[in-house]
C-alpha cells in the first residue's frame, strides 16, 4: 500500500519557538510586479508608478511598494508554516521597512515564533505571535512583521 503525504503548514503543537524557520523559495520582484500591485490597490503613489518622478527623488529609481513587500513576505511563510493550518490572521504589529525593496530585487523570508498560547475561548485553536523578516540577495532587512494568527490545533488522531 502507497503512504499519501499531504502538503500542509504546522500545527500549534508543531511550532517551536526554539527554531528559526527559512523559507524557501526567495522571489523575485519585477517592475511589473510592482506597477500591477499598485494599481489593483488603488496607490497612485509616484514613488511607485512614475519613473521620471523617482528618478529625482533620493533614490533614483521607483520604489516597490511596501505593502508588496510585507504581502510578499508573509507569502513566503505559508507553504512551510501556515498552509490549512491557519484558521485567521488576528493582527499585525510593529511593520518596519528598513531599507527599500527596489524592482530586481530578490527577497528571501524566515520567521521565529515569539510565542503561543492555548486559546481561551476555542479548544481546537491556539494563538501564536510570529516574528517575519524579509532580506534581499546581499542580506540587507528590508521588512519586519509581528504577526498574531489563530492556529489550529493537531487533530485528535494525529495526537501523540
Amino acid at each position: 500500500m502507497k503512504v499519501c503525504i499531504h502538503q500542509r503548514g504546522l500545527y500549534f503543537e508543531e511550532l517551536d519557538p526554539e527554531v528559526i524557520y527559512r523559507h524557501s523559495p526567495g522571489r523575485t520582484v519585477e517592475a511589473a510586479d510592482n506597477t500591477l500591485f499598485s494599481t489593483l490597490t488603488m496607490n497612485p503613489q509616484s514613488l511607485h508608478l512614475d519613473a521620471a518622478a523617482s528618478a529625482r527623488t533620493e533614490f533614483g529609481e521607483r520604489l516597490v511598494n511596501s505593502m508588496f513587500t510585507l504581502s510578499t513576505l508573509i507569502g513566503l511563510s505559508v507553504a512551510q508554516l501556515t498552509q490549512e493550518t491557519t484558521v485567521a490572521n488576528l493582527g499585525f504589529g510593529q511593520i518596519a521597512f528598513p531599507t527599500p525593496v527596489l524592482a530586481g530585487d530578490t527577497l528571501y523570508a524566515e520567521t521565529t515564533v515569539l510565542n503561543k498560547r492555548e486559546s481561551k475561548s476555542r479548544p481546537e485553536v491556539g494563538i501564536v505571535e510570529f516574528l517575519h523578516v524579509a532580506r534581499n540577495q546581499r542580506d540587507d532587512v528590508v521588512a519586519e512583521a509581528r504577526r498574531t494568527a489563530m492556529m489550529r490545533r493537531l487533530p485528535p488522531e494525529d495526537q501523540r
